[in-house]
């Protein structure tokens, strides 16, 4: 029996899609795949052994239904399912800049049960971050069910629709921003004379080892990062040269620019 209905399988579908698959949260042949590449529908459901199909209606009659297309594309899809998505579907959306009012109109079911999602890249490797809301009318149950499954792909949180914007800057995009600094990290150790894979590795360490420490501890970063600034050593001198050249203006500036930009998409839609 197909259980979940999945349309779009490309980068983030396909993600999640592996990461529930990982976990045990379906078999293979309770997950139903839709996407308009017919070459990539084919090689998913070659290498996972789930239901393709290339139509959308069949993907959609479906007892929970993720919804992992492009904004240009989700008024179109929506169109040709929403006569027949079964009363009660479960709707999880990872459509950017479509909100929760904005997805119902879409679907034709005022009374939808409908979880926006803010997904990131980690997703790839279980380490994501999944911002969640809720709709209205989803049940306890429901709402239960997609925050345990989104759970096997991450850290999945309850945040309030009008901090979606904000969640798209600090998580949503910031893994671009991460690469970008593990990459300076990795340059500046080739710099110092390390081998470059050497160098890439001890950087992503550092930033992974980091990152579980600050989530292990749950303590504020100013004592994390006291713990390595020694009084007139290496690492103060670092952060002296981090500060000068306007490192923590920069990551928020980033991040800040990041959210505008999320709230211009939604005006645009």
């Amino acid at each position: 029996m197909i259980k979940m209905g999945i349309i779009g399988c490309g980068n983030m579908g396909g993600a999640m899609l592996r990461q529930m698959l990982k976990a045990g949260f379906f078999q293979p042949d309770e997950i139903m795949v839709a996407d308009k590449n017919p070459q990539l529908l084919s090689q998913t459901a070659q290498e996972l052994g789930i239901v393709a199909t290339k139509d959308n209606r069949q993907a959609a009659q479906v007892p929970c239904l993720l919804l992992a297309v492009k904004p240009q594309f989700i008024r179109q899809i929506t169109e040709e399912i929403s006569d027949c998505i079964p009363a009660g579907t479960l709707i999880l959306s990872i459509v950017m800049g479509y909100d929760l009012q904005m997805l119902a109109e879409c679907v034709k079911h005022p009374q939808a049960p409908i979880v926006r999602i803010m997904p990131n890249t980690p997703v790839l490797v279980g380490e994501g971050v999944l911002a969640a809301c809720r709709g209205k009318y989803v049940t306890d149950e429901q709402w239960a069910f997609a925050m345990k499954l989104l759970s096997c792909m991450g850290l999945a949180e309850e945040v309030p629709e009008n901090l979606m914007d904000a969640v798209t800057g600090v998580s949503g995009s910031s893994p671009a921003f991460a690469f970008l600094f593990l990459e300076a990290l990795a340059d500046a150790g080739v710099r110092g004379g390390l081998p470059r894979p050497l160098a890439q590795r001890f950087a992503a360490q550092a930033l992974l080892g980091s990152a579980r420490l600050a989530l292990q501890t749950g303590l504020h970063p100013g004592p994390l990062k006291d713990m390595v600034t020694s009084p007139a050593g290496t690492t103060i001198e670092g952060v002296a040269a981090l500060e000068k050249d306007g490192f923590r203006y920069a990551v928020m500036d980033a991040v800040d620019a990041a959210i505008r930009k999320s709230r211009s998409v939604k005006k645009k839609v």
